[in-house]
C-alpha cells in the first residue's frame, strides 16, 4: 500500500511539474512580423489588448478576432460590430478551440497568410498551438495574455488543459485538412 501511495504521489508531482511548464510557463518565442494577429475567443478583456498592442507596434497589418457572442468575449464582439477596415472577424463552428483552429486554417489558406501570431491566455497556449498547427500550413507564433487566477483556478486549468491536450494528440483536429 505504501509503495502504491508513493508511486501515486510521484506521478502527481510529475504531472504538476509538467502542467506548470506547459500551461503556466509555456515557451513563447519572440513575435516577429506576421500577416495577421489572431485573437482567440473568450477572456477578451485580457486577450484583446495584447492583440491590439501587437498590431499597433507593427507586428501585423491585420487584427483577426474570434467572434462568439458569449459574455467572456463581449469586448472582441463589440470591435467586430464596428466593422473596421483593418479588422477581420470570424465565427468558429463549433464555438471551441477546435472550431477556431479549423476556421483559422481556412482563413490562412484563403488569405494566403504564411505567418500568423495567435493570442490566447497563458494556460491555453500549448493546446491552441497544437490545434492550429494541425489545421494550417502557416507558421504559428503564440503570444500570451496573463490571466488573473488564484491557485485553485490554476489547478482547474491544469486539469482541463491536460485532458484537452491529450484529446488533441489522440484525435487531431484537422488530421487530413492541411
Amino acid at each position: 500500500m505504501r509503495i502504491a501511495l508513493r508511486v501515486c504521489a510521484a506521478l502527481l508531482a510529475l504531472w504538476l511539474i509538467l502542467a506548470y511548464e506547459a500551461f503556466y510557463n509555456p515557451p513563447l518565442p519572440s513575435t516577429g512580423r506576421a500577416d495577421a494577429v489572431v485573437v482567440l475567443g473568450g477572456a477578451a478583456d485580457e486577450r484583446l489588448e495584447v492583440g491590439r498592442a501587437l498590431v499597433d507596434r507593427g507586428a501585423a497589418p491585420r487584427l483577426v478576432l474570434s467572434s462568439t457572442g458569449l459574455p467572456g468575449n463581449a469586448r472582441a464582439d463589440a470591435v467586430c460590430a464596428e466593422d473596421l477596415p483593418d479588422v477581420t472577424c470570424f465565427r468558429p463552428d463549433p464555438l471551441t478551440t477546435r472550431g477556431e483552429a479549423r476556421s483559422i486554417g481556412d482563413l490562412a489558406r484563403d488569405q494566403g497568410w504564411d505567418d500568423i501570431i495567435v493570442v490566447t491566455s497563458t494556460y491555453h497556449v500549448t493546446r491552441s498551438h497544437l490545434n492550429i498547427s494541425q489545421c494550417s500550413k502557416a507558421e504559428v507564433t503564440m503570444a500570451a495574455s496573463e490571466p488573473s487566477l488564484d491557485p485553485g483556478q490554476w489547478l482547474a486549468r491544469f486539469i482541463e488543459e491536460s485532458a484537452a491536450l491529450t484529446a488533441s494528440w489522440l484525435r487531431p483536429v484537422c488530421a487530413n485538412r492541411v
